[in-house]
């Protein structure tokens, strides 16, 4: 029997990989111009952190949750989402009585959801996300936003558009909901068992419903701007006017609603557009929770972020067809003629030149010299370096320029010096 991977997992293999470490690299650089550090938290937590974080109501705790009883007869779940993972680090680290607030965090790595398979969405699959908690000013929302925006910018993606609403503080939301029960209580017998359940636990899940979503009572359903007070409209008009003073573009959507119990005020998502991208184009979502720390036992702690899939980005990306500047060539190659004392040497040049963090490889499959250069061209090597009998008797290399064919005799004693030279200084 041929062994698989996983349905709904994939190999990220070399050229592959190679995209992955840029983004999370260029991403990484991005977080900390904003003064976000990051976090790790486990792969697994117990179950208990996403029926409280995430919400009992959830599609992701009722159904597609990775849950498992351990040894010791615990209840643990793969982590289906980060947020609430760093919540509950957050209490532990005591991170509340930390100096300096707002903690800005990211974090980067595989989730886990038994879900139908789409494209750019995978049973794991990769999120990176970004959480500040400790501060409710409106400031900070937007500071979130900018940098889910420029996210796509440092990237060159230029086919999306930022979706803003608010869902209100508790008094807004309380108001919000009686409205939608009394709204679709009429529906009831049309609607999906989901949605039948929804409408009395949690009626704001209604509205993301996918699978009523074309319901006539859908589109005449109560918006939730409609019964903002006095306080969350100014909240939200702060974020907006924060978002103007940086002049970044957005649409007010006011059936926008975020699939996680948590959230609160602003919620957002920023769209492909490009074409092909089809009806699942949402890159990223966020919000603010100001309640889920304390969901956790922890104190009152403020707190907004998003997440977005690493799958979904770089489908984007390939939906606009932007290449990335990788990288993928070698400083230098060595072509090798000899037995034992010319691969001993060998060895000792590589060795030597990697410590100068030079680059650089040679041939292991024992080949002739023309297979070698072919090699060295395959790698993209930048120099080879060819050394023999007759090189080694003498203690030099003979040095090639694989851009412009020239070859120069070069001491194996000055050998570090001249090719650091030639590449214009050390290799990054």
């Amino acid at each position: 029997m041929r062994l698989e991977s996983p349905r709904g997992t994939k190999d990220l293999l070399f050229d592959e990989a190679r995209l992955w470490q840029y983004i999370e690299n260029e991403l990484r650089q991005l977080c900390e111009t904003y003064h976000y550090g990051e976090i790790r938290t486990p792969i697994f937590e117990h179950t208990e952190v996403f029926q409280r974080g995430v919400g009992e109501t959830t599609d992701i705790v009722q159904k597609e949750m990775y849950t498992f009883l351990d040894r010791g007869n615990r209840s643990i779940t793969l982590r289906p989402e980060g947020t609430a993972g760093v919540a509950r680090a957050y209490i532990e680290g005591k991170l509340h009585g930390a100096v300096n607030q707002p903690i800005k965090v990211y974090y980067n790595g595989p989730m886990f959801r038994y879900e139908r398979q789409q494209e750019g969405r995978r049973r794991q699959f990769h999120q990176f996300g970004v959480e500040a908690l400790g501060s409710e000013d409106p400031a900070i929302d937007a500071e979130v936003i900018a940098l889910a925006m420029g996210i796509y910018e440092r990237l060159g993606i230029n086919e999306i558009e930022l979706v803003i609403n608010s869902l209100g503080d508790l008094d807004s939301r309380k108001r919000h909901r009686k409205a939608l029960i009394e709204h679709f209580t009429p529906y009831t017998d049309e609607l999906c068992d989901d949605c039948r359940s929804r409408l009395q636990q949690n009626p704001l899940r209604v509205l993301d419903c996918k699978v009523d979503i074309d319901h006539p009572a859908m589109e005449a359903a109560p918006k939730i701007l409609d019964y903002l007070n006095d306080e969350s409209k100014e909240y939200f008009e702060k974020v907006k006017s924060y978002l103007d003073a940086m002049n970044i573009p957005y649409i007010v959507d006011a059936t926008l609603v975020r699939g996680l119990d948590y959230y609160n005020h602003t919620a957002f998502e920023i769209m492909g557009t490009a074409e092909g991208f089809g009806a699942q184009a949402t890159l990223l979502g966020g919000g603010r929770y100001d309640g889920l720390v304390e969901q956790f036992g922890g104190p009152r702690t403020p707190g907004v972020g998003f997440a977005l899939g690493m799958e979904r980005l770089i489908l984007a990306l390939q939906h606009e067809e932007i290449e990335l500047p990788i990288e993928d060539e070698l400083d230098a190659f060595i072509v090798t003629i000899g037995e034992d004392n010319v691969q001993k040497e060998a060895v000792r040049v590589l060795h030597s030149l990697r410590k100068e963090k030079v680059k650089i490889d040679k041939d292991y499959q024992g080949r002739g010299v023309k297979a070698q250069f072919r090699a060295a061209d395959r790698l993209k090597a930048k120099f080879v370096i060819v050394l023999g009998e007759n090189e080694l008797e003498k203690g030099v290399v003979q040095l090639r320029s694989m851009a412009t064919r020239d070859e120069q005799e070069v001491p194996l004693a000055d050998l570090t010096k001249v090719l650091l030279k030639a590449l214009g200084g050390k290799s990054k």
